[in-house]
């Protein structure tokens, strides 16, 4: 092939690890605010249907663990002709799904074109993360059993680093044939590390180990994810010892813990790749008008939501891209909190007396809301202040991100955590014009140029120039506000071992131990 850049080699597996034996015979359980909404990889928009399914399935490659480079997994390696625009994959062999079928080429043609295929037998029937993401992929073909070749319509700078997410997961064909689309979502079949054991709607989800798992064997034999929504009843069954960890870290939590001087529990934290937000929806009065969502950022004291929802567990956010990204625009200045502005602006777009509105807060914790009800509580404070009276709201987790993203919200809070570490997670699916994911409802037309521009150039420094340009365009026109950048942090016992956290804030298991 002619212009092939080889961008990865076949990655020795050989690792010696030694643990006591104990360890491996131990059940690791997890709590977490919310359940998973869905099981099926290819329907799933939440963290923690993510996390669930990370246990399950694969992808051809996945991020390393600081989340700078891209490794193999499914695919030993791959190489792109940029003359074809073809990206061709070389796939592991050897390797079964918890059904015992094998995995190969057309294991993932199905369970890609499942998706991009409206045609096909078990077709998504909703597919528009992968109209979002994947729309440029042109045609996926298997070149024979281990290789898969997918050539794209236009160059797309973004496509290795999507191929790590979800949308990509591989799943077994048999399963979904025998099963149908909704038994599947109950009863998911990938190669990953664990098989899913039983699953008991908001309550826990077990994982058990596979045997026949192609790479290192899990650590634990079984895994259990619980879901325990109230922050300080998670905090309380992990110093009684009924879990082993934890997320959804409040600053009530990290009060509690200081207060009962918990020795025996351990933090990690770290910086994540995330934004909470705020969005307006454009579509409706009055937050068609930019003069209405500009008054609105100025009327809410941001510095006072960190100080007091956040205690150190998150920064200011300026925009939508975490500052540890590259792409982020430093000059960006932060939005003043500035009531009697406020109130011009609300004046100058015809609304003196301001007006009455609805605003969603999320039931659930998240790395960057830890606390979204007092969140919205503040904002709705400081609302009433410059004359806009806004009705709290809330609905549970499923319901409200389906809502959402059916946009029947005036203004709600919600965020975006990158499940690929690319400004693009950022910049394109929150705010393009007809995302789904798009909770302002927004369309510009030069934002949108220079966000797809983004897509198509390869050059990092020259996406670098169209990602701050398009910084500075939300910022003037401000279809949402940007709260905060929270930090990735769990609590674990001590005897936790091999636990750690990925820049995506999303957990793997299978290297978990607990050695008492």
């Amino acid at each position: 092939m002619k212009a092939v850049r080889v961008l990865c080699v076949v990655l020795s597996l050989a690792v010696v690890l030694c643990v006591p034996a104990l360890a491996a015979q131990s059940t690791f359980v997890f709590g977490r605010g919310a359940d998973a909404v869905r099981l099926d990889p290819a329907t799933i928009t939440d963290n923690e249907s993510i996390n669930s399914c990370n246990q399950i399935f694969e992808t051809l490659v996945r991020f390393s663990k600081d989340g700078k480079d891209i490794e193999p997994l499914l695919a030993t390696s791959w190489e792109y002709d940029e003359s074809a625009l073809t990206w061709i994959f070389h796939l592991r062999e050897g390797v079964v799904f918890h059904d015992g079928t094998p995995f190969n080429a057309d294991a993932v043609l199905f369970s890609l074109m499942r998706q991009k295929d409206p045609s096909h037998p078990f077709a998504v029937a909703n597919a528009a993360f992968w109209n979002s993401s994947f729309k440029q992929v042109q045609e996926i073909s298997k070149i024979d059993d281990a290789t898969v070749a997918v050539k794209l319509s236009e160059p797309y700078a973004p496509f290795l680093s999507l191929m790590a997410n979800n949308l990509a997961m591989i799943l077994s064909p048999e399963a979904m044939k025998r099963l149908g689309a909704d038994g599947f979502n109950l009863a998911p079949v990938g190669t990953g590390p664990y098989r899913l054991e039983e699953w008991r709607k908001n309550d826990q989800v077990v994982f058990s180990a596979f045997d026949g798992y192609w790479g290192k064997k899990p650590l634990t034999k079984r895994v259990i994810i619980r879901s325990i929504p109230d922050n300080t009843a998670r905090l309380m069954a992990l110093l009684a010892g009924e879990i082993d960890g934890m997320d959804g870290i409040t600053p009530d939590v990290i009060k509690i813990l200081k207060e009962k001087k918990a020795g025996s529990i351990k933090m990690l934290s770290a910086p994540g790749l995330n934004v909470g937000f705020m969005a307006m929806n454009t579509k409706k009065k009055p937050f068609d008008n930019p003069l209405v969502r500009k008054a609105i950022a100025h009327a809410i004291d941001k510095e006072r939501v960190i100080r007091e929802t956040y205690q150190g567990m998150g920064s200011p956010a300026k925009g939508m891209l975490p500052p540890t990204l590259w792409g982020y625009n430093s000059s960006l200045e932060e939005d003043v909190y500035d009531p009697a502005l406020a109130k011009k602006l609300l004046a100058e777009a015809g609304y003196p007396d301001g007006f009455e509105t609805e605003l969603w807060y999320m039931p659930v914790p998240r790395i960057y809301l830890p606390d979204c009800k007092l969140v919205a509580q503040i904002v709705q404070g400081d609302l009433a202040k410059v004359g806009i009276r806004a009705k709290l709201a809330t609905y549970d987790w499923g319901t409200y991100v389906e809502k959402a993203m059916r946009w029947e919200h005036e203004m709600c809070f919600l965020g975006r955590t990158a499940d690929y570490i690319d400004p693009d997670a950022f910049m394109h699916g929150p705010l393009v014009s007809g995302s789904i994911f798009n909770f302002s409802n927004w369309s510009d037309k030069e934002y949108d140029r220079l966000v797809d521009e983004a897509r198509r150039t390869v050059d990092r420094e020259s996406r670098i120039a169209l990602y701050e340009e398009a910084q500075i365009r939300v910022k003037e026109q401000a279809p949402l506000l940007t709260v905060a950048h929270g930090n990735n942090m769990v609590l674990l016992k001590e005897s936790v071992k091999g636990f750690y956290l990925h820049p995506t804030a999303q957990f793997w298991f299978h290297e978990v131990s607990i050695q008492e």
